[in-house]
């Protein structure tokens, strides 16, 4: 197999393909947020991710403190998708020679500051030289109700958690020379991207409550994590382009409101569907949370947009591929 000709989504088929064999206690492996693992009585929830200089982060635009944060955070952000508690965690850490102290100080400050806010326990992992710095992180939780991306049936609604578009925004204004401190108008959207928040207790909540049917974190961009949403549950669906959630400070400094909240990417908010039955429920959530409807669940495959203007078209699917 060659990379340069297969996209992120033929990859992972690939590698899921070769790798489904079933196992004695593996409850869900690949193809979803995070794997889920039965230990006696108590679930287990698995999830990694790798983030490498000049791919995922440049060392210019992210401080140490909150690149440390966010290796972890963007780890909660998956298990917040299935509905878990995090627990544990495992550290990678690849840096190149000559690294200052400062910085690795400053990182394990913020990775520490995250994983305490979160309940999270570093309990080991490995460092190494490296040409550039990188970052792998397995966090390990637990949960009674997992909530999958298969869950969706047509005519379940789409709801969305937090605001989308700001993190891509806060990316150009760091490219462009902004800070954090030296515009009130520009700071949610350089934290935004920063130090994103994952809504790990509102998983946790739409699991305790058995409320979604389906979900998944909003990583790659709302159209990638739809589409993702949508064929693991065999579904279509349709977006309701004027219900998108827009925050203030986006509409300030970007007129393409809407297609950063498409595309974006790198949210990390929550994707989630709910059947008719339960609407009310979701509605009481919303007084705790920031929840958003924005779409409903459709025979087929295909996803529509429907514009502002009523119109309805097929929904462009644009985000990040790593590929």
């Amino acid at each position: 197999m060659k990379l340069k000709r297969l996209s992120e989504g033929e990859l992972i088929s690939a590698i899921r393909k070769d790798f489904s064999k079933k196992r004695p206690g593996l409850v869900l492996g690949i193809g979803d947020d995070a794997a889920v693992v039965k230990v006696g009585k108590i679930q287990l929830i698995y999830t990694k991710d790798l983030l490498i200089e000049d791919v995922h982060f440049i060392t210019s635009h992210q401080p140490a403190y909150f690149l440390g944060r966010k290796s972890l955070n963007i780890n909660l952000s998956d298990i917040a998708a299935m509905g878990g508690k995090p627990r544990y965690a495992l550290l990678g850490l690849g840096v190149p020679s000559g690294s200052e102290r400062r910085w690795l100080e400053e990182f394990f400050s913020g990775f520490q500051s995250a994983a305490q806010e979160s309940g999270v326990a570093l309990v080991g992992g490995d460092i190494s030289q490296a040409r550039k710095i990188t970052i792998s992180v397995t966090l390990i939780g637990e949960g009674e109700t997992i909530i999958k991306r298969s869950g969706a049936k047509p005519g379940h609604h789409l709801f969305v958690s937090g605001t989308l578009g700001n993190a891509k925004q806060g990316l150009l204004l760091l490219r462009k020379g902004h800070s954090l401190g030296k515009d009130k108008k520009a700071d949610p959207l350089l934290k935004a991207f920063l130090d994103p928040l994952p809504p790990l207790a509102l998983g946790q909540d739409l699991s305790r409550w058995r409320l979604a049917s389906s979900m998944i974190d909003l990583s790659d961009g709302l159209s990638v994590d739809l589409s993702h949403l949508c064929r693991e549950s065999g579904c279509g669906a349709e977006i309701y382009e004027r219900n998108l959630p827009l925050s203030p400070e986006l509409h300030i400094w970007q007129r393409k409101c809407f297609d950063f909240a498409l595309h974006g990417g790198e949210d990390y908010q929550l994707l989630f569907t709910v059947p008719t039955r339960k609407i009310k429920s979701i509605c009481r959530l919303q007084q705790k949370y920031p929840i958003t409807y924005i779409g409903l669940m459709r025979e087929g495959k295909k996803i529509h947009l429907i514009d502002r203007r009523g119109k309805r078209r097929l929904l462009e699917i644009k985000g990040y591929q790593h590929f």
